[in-house]
């Protein structure tokens, strides 16, 4: 294998809060837990007034990505504007990007 460097990218970037409109939605917590291969360690949980847990996530070309404690959301743009949205954790978004 070869080795790569990430390519200097510019991005917008803000840790989850809630009730911000960052997250692309909310999924029970129920279908999370019975669903194969989903790590719910440290997943954001929101018990709503009826009470039902739900859990925030985003969604880009990877599919649903649920928000942990302390996740970054990051917001990248391509070349035709749309913005596609990441999640990073804390423990590494300071490694990878530095404050403009």
């Amino acid at each position: 294998m070869e080795r790569y460097r990430r390519v200097p990218l510019e991005v917008t970037a803000a840790k989850y809060e809630l009730n911000q409109g960052m997250e692309d939605g909310f999924r029970l917590y129920s279908q999370i837990v019975t669903s194969e291969g989903i790590v719910t360690d440290g997943m954001v949980k929101i018990e709503r007034e009826d009470g039902t847990i739900v859990c925030p996530y985003v969604r880009n070309r990877r599919g649903l990505v649920f928000i942990r404690k302390g996740d970054y959301i990051i917001c990248e743009a391509d070349e035709n504007g749309r913005v596609e949205k990441h999640v990073c954790g804390e423990d590494k978004f300071h490694r990878r990007f530095e404050k403009l």
